[in-house]
């Protein structure tokens, strides 16, 4: 069902954790599958120099949580802008067609943290939007 890549970042996440003082975390959910993803981010002038994630759900949902960190870590807010559940699926080599919304759920928990970031900051990021997928973890 999963290739490889997969797999790996399943069995050996990449990135799990938390960021205690974090300058931007997000949590979203769904719904429909009951998966749940925190997102927390260290960033230094501009360029986001750590990524955790702490996820609740599938063997897809760690994988691309695991993935997206290791896509953030060295981005500027703008490349990070640009990461998409697309880009999430190719450096994952794919998913199966019914658990790509996992990588749609990194996409929202990485938006969901740059919110956090841009409203402790006082920031307008071109593009952001606020995160309608809260969730509690």
């Amino acid at each position: 069902m999963y290739n490889e890549k997969v797999v790996d970042h399943f069995t050996n996440p990449r990135n799990m954790g938390e960021i205690p003082d974090a300058d931007g975390a997000g949590t979203v959910g769904s719904v429909k599958c009951g998966d749940v993803m925190r997102m927390s981010l260290k960033i230094d002038g501009g360029v986001i120099t750590d990524a955790k994630f702490k996820t609740y759900g599938c063997g897809a949902a760690v994988a691309s949580s695991s993935m997206a960190t290791e896509l953030l870590i060295g981005k500027t807010i703008d490349e990070a802008m640009l990461l998409t559940n697309g880009a999430v699926l190719e450096a994952l080599d794919g998913l199966p067609p019914e658990k790509v919304h996992c990588s749609c759920l990194a996409e929202e928990a990485i938006q969901a943290a740059l919110w956090d970031y841009a409203e402790k900051n006082g920031l307008v990021i071109e593009g952001l939007k606020q995160p309608e997928n809260y969730a509690e973890m």
